[in-house]
């Protein structure tokens, strides 16, 4: 197999306007397409990240909890990049979302933090 991209990252939420509101209000992604699935119960959202990133959104009835230990096996956090860390952390914060303090990836030398979408998946914002 010769994968060329990622083309989506799928999240289930446990309230789909709340999300919605989060992804396409706070986070300022863009809504591709938006779909009701009548015999599932089930919304599901596109949502275009950067100029070739998506997001599906999915809302299903009653979804099991998401593990919350940060070292559990499975996808570990979302990270996107942005042009200016000082100025996304401000705005996050000026939502009313809490920024954990600011880190220096020892590898890179880049600046990033992390914060959570409102099912607690963490997200990660890393200075380009």
């Amino acid at each position: 197999m010769k994968s060329k991209k990622i083309h989506h990252v799928a999240i289930i939420c446990s309230d789909y306007e709340k999300s919605k509101n989060f992804y396409t209000n706070v986070l300022r992604f863009s809504i591709i397409k938006e779909t009701f699935r009548e015999q599932r119960n089930s919304y599901k959202l596109d949502l275009k990240v950067g100029d070739n990133d998506q997001i599906e959104l999915f809302s299903f009835p009653n979804p099991p909890s998401r593990v919350n230990s940060p070292e559990a096996c499975g996808l570990r956090h979302l990270a996107f990049e942005v042009e200016n860390l000082t100025e996304s952390v401000a705005y996050i914060e000026s939502k009313g979302i809490s920024v954990e303090p600011v880190r220096v990836d020892e590898l890179t030398g880049k600046s990033f933090t992390f914060f959570k979408d409102p099912d607690d998946l963490p997200l990660e914002i890393y200075e380009q």
